[in-house]
């Protein structure tokens, strides 16, 4: 038996897909990006709504002389961790800024938003501790438990009742609670009600981990994510956030109101063991976070355009997964019918993510939209024109499927 048999399952899904849209909907390439708005691919221009880049900050001119600055000061990489290497100014005053930004005071940087969530959640807890889950949490959160000793209990998504009625049955704990969601969940954009989470997690002593990745720069009155939305911010035990969203970067953090939190750094193998951020990602992230705290145009076009494309697409009768949020995603009937429409509106000059099972939630199939605060209204009148175009190609894509699969 070869190593690779395992991988049969996937590669005759993969197989199918390239059979029906002739290509690898995973392995795209663009030949440029020449904006935060538009991309490349051979002589076709392409709209981009499906980057992330939630604020539209990858071509912000500050943004980008502070990384270029930085590799002229510092080079291109750091050649190793904090603990072996040191750490540059750049790293500390990063996580400085972010910890005021918070008004917490503990910050830790990170390589990655993956890592951020792998050293934090290990880090903190241990075999004495039980951690309480949504059960829609991120892959790096899963893979987070998967790296301590903790008990692990998954919760419904977005249910505080059911958080409170699991945490009820556990009667006896050596070590502490510690409960997990997220601000804004990326596959559906649907928003946690922190305030009530919050309530149920210190009712019973326990911590709240927030993962705002996809919330932070975007909700909140200075751009701190859903908790300050909510007027809840200075409650949370522990916020984490990347900076390959709304900071325009690569990297991550993790902030807390407890001042123990630095202990943690000593104890967190993905942040002892991996290389640190590169001088210009931080210079990047660095300008990013300015332009969070005094930049409130940003958040209220990418509010507007959420809600303009929200409309739009409802009232052309796709079944949205939640309220208008800067993601929006539209459910599918399958894997197939997905892919199909994901490259119609590929061909047609439209860039928006699949997503399918196992990486969404519901083992739902999605053609998933990320706005940016770059995006004008004419953008989203043209996004909700392509999808109204693919509605009126649906019958000749269907026949072609059901041809594929006579």
């Amino acid at each position: 038996m070869s190593l690779f048999d395992k991988f049969d399952p996937l590669k005759s899904r993969l197989s199918l897909v390239e059979k029906l849209i002739g290509k690898d909907p995973l392995g795209v390439k663009f030949d440029d990006i020449t904006d935060a708005r538009h991309g490349r691919i051979g002589n076709r221009e392409i709209l981009l709504a499906g980057t992330n880049n939630y604020l539209g900050l990858t071509f912000d001119k500050d943004c980008m002389e502070a990384g270029k600055a930085a590799i002229d000061e510092y080079g291109t990489g750091t050649t190793g961790s904090r603990v072996a290497n040191g750490s540059y100014s750049g790293h500390l005053d990063l996580e400085a800024a972010l910890a005021d930004h918070f008004g917490m005071p503990s910050c830790i940087v990170f390589s990655t938003g993956y890592m951020t969530n792998l050293a934090a959640i290990s880090g903190l807890t241990n075999e004495d501790d039980i951690i309480f889950m949504d059960a829609d949490a991120h892959a790096c959160i899963i893979d987070g438990t998967r790296l301590t000793g903790a008990s692990t209990i998954r919760f419904r998504h977005n249910s505080p009742a059911d958080l409170d009625k699991r945490m009820s049955r556990v009667k006896e704990k050596k070590g502490s609670f510690f409960v997990i969601i997220e601000g804004m969940y990326s596959m559906f954009g649907d928003i946690a009600p922190i305030d009530e989470f919050l309530d149920v997690t210190h009712r019973h002593g326990g911590y709240l981990f927030i993962d705002e990745a996809h919330s932070y720069g975007v909700f909140g009155e200075t751009g701190c994510g859903i908790a300050e939305e909510q007027g809840v911010l200075d409650q949370v035990d522990f916020i984490s956030g990347t900076f390959s969203k709304s900071l325009a970067s690569i990297g991550g953090f993790c902030v807390s109101k407890h001042a123990e939190f630095e202990i943690a750094r000593k104890a967190m193998r993905p942040y002892l063991f991996t290389a640190s951020p590169t001088p210009s990602n931080i210079a990047a992230a660095r300008a990013a976070v300015d332009k969070i705290r005094t930049r409130d145009d940003l958040r209220t076009n990418i509010k507007d355009r959420a809600a303009q494309l929200h409309k739009g697409l409802s009232d052309l009768g796709f079944d949205l997964c939640a309220d208008p949020s800067p993601v929006i995603a539209a459910r599918r009937p399958n894997e197939a019918v997905c892919a199909l429409e994901w490259n119609w509106l590929l061909e047609n000059g439209l860039y928006v993510n699949i997503a399918v099972p196992p990486g969404t939630p519901q083992s739902t199939s999605l053609l998933r939209i990320s706005l940016s605060a770059a995006h004008t209204e004419e953008d989203v009148n043209t996004i909700i024109a392509k999808f109204s175009e693919l509605k009126d190609n649906q019958a000749d894509l269907m026949q072609s499927l059901m041809k594929m699969a006579g």
